[in-house]
């Protein structure tokens, strides 16, 4: 499944300072995809590929001193468009 992981930054010299001395910090089965920087709100989107939430529980323990996490499911557009039944506008990605 795909993340979109939401980091809101309560340090985020702490924060850079502790990625560049330890990495990203990620637990088996969790892969990082792709992330981008709000600068200004000191928000950081990251894309995250794992079996389920609970993978990125671990992760997600190691920075929250530093770090407020918002996680949202996310699928490709392609996937959801793909799952929309024309009939009744309804989506199914079970």
């Amino acid at each position: 499944m795909l993340f979109m992981v939401i980091e809101h930054f309560r340090d985020a010299r702490a924060v850079h300072q502790r990625f560049v001395k330890h990495g990203r910090m990620l637990p088996d089965g969790v892969t990082y995809c792709a992330s981008w920087v709000e600068p200004v709100r000191r928000r950081c989107f990251q894309l995250m590929d794992a079996e389920d939430v609970n993978a990125l529980q671990p992760w997600i323990a190691r920075w929250a001193d530093l770090v407020d996490f918002d996680v949202v499911p996310v699928v490709e557009s392609s996937t959801y468009w793909a799952a929309l039944a024309p009939e009744d506008g309804q989506v199914d990605l079970s």
